[in-house]
This record gives C-alpha cells, structure tokens and sequence, in this order.
C-alpha cells in the first residue's frame, strides 16, 4: 500500500470512529474499503482527501495571507512608524500586528470576495467538481490584485529579475506577456519585493518630519550647552504631540488603505 492510500486509510478510518462505537469498529473492512473512498461516484476527490487537501490550505494559509496580500506593506510601515516616532515598545507589536491584520481585510476584502465567488464557494456548495477548475477560478482575483500592485508601483523590474534567473529570455520585455510568462511562482516573491521597496518608500516619508524635530531639538540642547541631556528624551513629548494634533493614526491607516485600493478601483473602472 503506497503512502497516499494510508493517509487516506487513516483518514477514513478517523472518519468513521467519529460517528461509531469503538468496539463496533472493524480495521480489515476499512482497509478493504479504503480505495472505495478515495473517488466520488461523480469523479471528483472523496471526502476524505477533501479535508486532507483542506489540512494542507490551513498550514499555508498564514504565509498567503503575509506574502500574498497587503500584510507586509502595512506592518513595515507601522513597524517603521513606531521606530520614528521614538517609542520603542508602543503600542506593543501585538498591537502593530493586529493592527495590521484588520486593515488588511479592509483592502483585501474585493479580492477575498471575489475569491469566494468565482472559485471556492461554488465548490464548497457542491456546485463545482473539479477541483483544478476551482483552484483557477479562485487564484485568478488574487494574481490579478498582485499584478495590479506590481504595475501601480512601478516596479516590474522585479519580475523581470526572476524570470531572468530562471532563464526566461527577458531582453525584450515588450515580449513578456503575465498570463504565459508569469507564473505563481516568479509572481509571488516579485510581489513580496515590490511591497517591500513600496512600505521602505512610505516609511522614509514618515521619518522625515520626525526627523526634522529630533534635529531642531538637538540644535537647541547644544547652542544651550546642555550636553548631557539626551535629546530623544526631550523631542519626544514634541513629536507625539505633533501626531496627535494632525490625527497621524488616521492619516497613516488611510494613506495605505488609499495605496492599496486605488489601482484595484482604477481597474475595474471606479473613481
């Protein structure tokens, strides 16, 4: 019996032990049966290879969700927000990370939407029974959205660096096309590189005025002789009174929330 057929043994067998007695159990009649539940009478997966295949989602679905979406923007960015304004430990990462959660269901919900719709739903309903049919429908909103980001940041190159070491011949790009030439596995590190110079980008920008008042603040403890007073210690009453009164929290929030879902708006012809 190969490996595949004794997961699947096993899985049957937890299936029924679920709802059976255990003495009521019999191993040689799940063995023997094992293979008759690996294939529906339509085709497709049995349910016991569906909640495998439903197992393995749930092991990467914290990398989709920190490399495929607006994740790694955000927390960089509030990441860096935390380090300009001098406050080492707040608000506490916790904070920053669920921060940066909540704000990714914000910009990613069309996609996720969309997701559901056209791939998952209609096989979670029983409506779709290939599943390499519904694994397309439902990738297509999210290379779309990954795309769209590439192309709104003006960073493409990235892709074409990947393709290049991968052998694609990239002299032309006019050539390249996203559909034939771009596959999930260039498209995904190019995203996560594209978000990554994108979030370093808005964090310089919200280091400068911080900056400024750390320099200002430390001109004026030098021209008064007080050297040994350090100035993050006095700048830094000036610099969180100065993000409170331009409401920064909410200026960052909607600046990302705004970067993100511009271009998908853009897209599909909103405003």
């Amino acid at each position: 019996m190969t490996i595949s057929a004794t997961i699947l043994t096993l899985s049957a067998s937890f299936a029924q032990a679920a709802n059976t007695p255990l003495e009521s159990i019999n191993p040689l009649k799940v063995l023997e049966d094992g293979a008759k539940v690996v294939p529906g009478s339509d085709g497709s997966l049995g349910s016991a290879l569906n909640i495998l295949l439903l197992l393995t989602m749930l092991t990467v679905a914290p990398s989709i969700l920190i490399l495929c979406t607006s994740f790694t923007r955000i927390v960089v960015v509030l990441g860096l927000l935390r380090q300009a304004i001098g406050t080492q430990t707040l608000p506490p990462s916790q904070v920053i990370v669920g921060l940066s959660f909540l704000l990714m269901l914000v910009t990613m919900s069309p996609t996720l939407t969309a997701m559901w719709d056209k791939g998952l739903g209609p096989y979670a309903r029983g409506e779709q029974k290939d599943q390499l049919l519904a694994w397309d429908r439902t990738k297509e909103p999210l290379r779309e959205f990954m795309i769209t980001q590439i192309e709104a940041t003006g960073n493409t190159n990235c892709v074409t660096m990947i393709l290049e070491h991968r052998g694609v011949d990239t002299s032309d790009p006019s050539l390249l096309t996203w559909e034939k030439d771009v596959d999930l596995l260039t498209l995904i590190p190019a995203f996560v590189l594209s978000e990554l110079k994108t979030a370093f980008l808005i964090g310089f920008r919200v280091y400068l005025p911080f900056l400024v008042i750390d320099m200002v603040i430390a001109s004026v403890l030098v021209s008064m002789g007080m050297m040994m007073l350090p100035p993050v210690l006095v700048s830094l009453p000036f610099k969180l009174l100065l993000f409170v009164l331009v409401d920064g929290w909410t200026l960052i929030a909607g600046s990302l929330i705004g970067g993100v879902l511009r271009p998908m708006l853009e897209l599909n012809g909103g405003v």
